[in-house]
């Protein structure tokens, strides 16, 4: 069964990355939500996708050199705020599976212990998360950790544009249950080899009426789309 995935939210909609977003994502129908998330200086977790605030809220500098405080001042787009993670899972409350990709350094030990909290002490079945990471070194990290405290293993991807030549080899190596690459490079060929080796296959964005339709055909387990409701 397709899952299908609003990619930052609704963006297409909806500011990215913004409880807003999230929020019209599930209203349209999407089974899971994904969000990008960084350490900001105070130590949050939030959700933004770039390592600047520039592009999303026309403010200057890195997230990394800015405090939730002053995070908290700047527009994300209508009026929205960022978002902690912990915001974004508490909007979320349990009604669509969260992928939550790992952007920036640092990432994998606190979005770990946000996780166990939220399965341990706020009743969150541990199979509505995802983690994933274009960053190999988060993703290695993260799955160091990814053995005890939830009572099950957290599911992982690993992000990739085209599709490595030693994908399976990539994905063992880095303990990932899936593997999440830009649609333009999705086969059927190459979907139903991961699917042998028992990983899944997620294609990212994926907008156009046309492309969903062509990208569905391919059988991929799952779609992130600015545009969950085309989906």
């Amino acid at each position: 069964m397709l899952i299908k995935i609003g990619h930052r939210g609704a963006a297409g909609y909806e500011p990215e990355n913004t409880i807003a977003a999230f929020r019209r994502a599930i209203k349209l129908g999407a089974d899971a939500i994904e969000v990008d998330v960084h350490l900001c200086k105070s130590g949050e977790v939030v959700a933004i996708h770039d390592d600047t605030v520039g592009r999303t809220t026309g403010g200057e500098g890195f997230v990394a050199m800015k405090t939730l405080a002053e995070l908290r001042l700047l527009d994300a787009g209508r009026g929205e705020k960022i978002p902690t993670l912990e915001e974004v899972l508490d909007s979320v409350d349990k009604k669509a599976t969260v992928f939550i990709e790992l952007k920036g350094a640092g990432t994998a030990g606190p979005v770990s212990e946000i996780i166990r909290k939220y399965i341990l002490e706020k009743g969150s079945p541990a199979d509505v998360f995802w983690v994933l990471s274009f960053n190999r070194q988060e993703l290695r990290e993260f799955n160091k950790i990814n053995t005890g405290g939830y009572g099950t293993r957290i599911k992982t991807g690993v992000a990739v544009t085209d599709i490595p030549p030693k994908y399976v080899e990539l994905c063992v190596e880095l303990g990932a249950q899936a593997i999440i690459l830009s649609f333009e490079f999705v086969t059927k060929e190459f979907v139903d080899s991961a699917h042998t080796k028992g990983l899944k296959v997620f294609a990212w964005t994926v907008n156009e009426p046309d492309d969903i339709k062509k990208i569905k055909a391919l059988g991929v387990d799952g779609i992130l789309s600015d545009f969950p409701d085309r989906l």
